[in-house]
């Protein structure tokens, strides 16, 4: 695997660190949110690139992966939203307007599975939005 390659998977599984402190800024990952990124993922993510991880699978499936994984290992929200800022912070090319607005549909899909956006996801949004509009990060 290349240099470019593992650049490209660890922005999926930046994005699995972004979806799950969305969901879990609340304290609680529920079924549906869980659905909702399973179906963007489908729907959405695996048309984004022709990129495969080490075992020949769509390196956006990296995004469920890490998701899950985080959500096992009960990680803090902030911790995996400070590694997405500090991951966009440092690669912001592959974040194209497309990327982004993608991104922000995905989130909001999450924050939205439950019984709509509680004040959490609302937070964890809105500082979201504030990383996607800086100009100086």
């Amino acid at each position: 695997m290349n240099a470019t390659e593992n650049i490209g998977i660890t922005f999926y599984q930046s994005l699995g660190k972004l979806f799950y402190a969305i969901a879990a800024s609340d304290k609680i990952v529920r079924k549906s949110e869980y659905a909702s990124l399973r179906n963007l993922v489908k729907s959405e993510w695996l048309a984004v690139d022709d990129l495969e991880d080490e075992f020949g699978a769509d390196a956006a499936f990296q995004i469920e992966i890490v998701f899950d994984w985080l959500d096992y290992s009960a990680l803090n929200a902030e911790t995996c939203f400070y590694d997405f800022s500090s991951f966009f912070k440092d690669h912001k090319p592959l974040f194209t307007d497309s990327i982004k607005k993608m991104i922000w549909n995905t989130a909001n899909s999450i924050a939205d599975a439950f019984s709509g956006k509680n004040k959490s996801e609302l937070m964890m949004l809105g500082r979201l939005q504030l990383i996607f509009d800086s100009k100086n990060l």
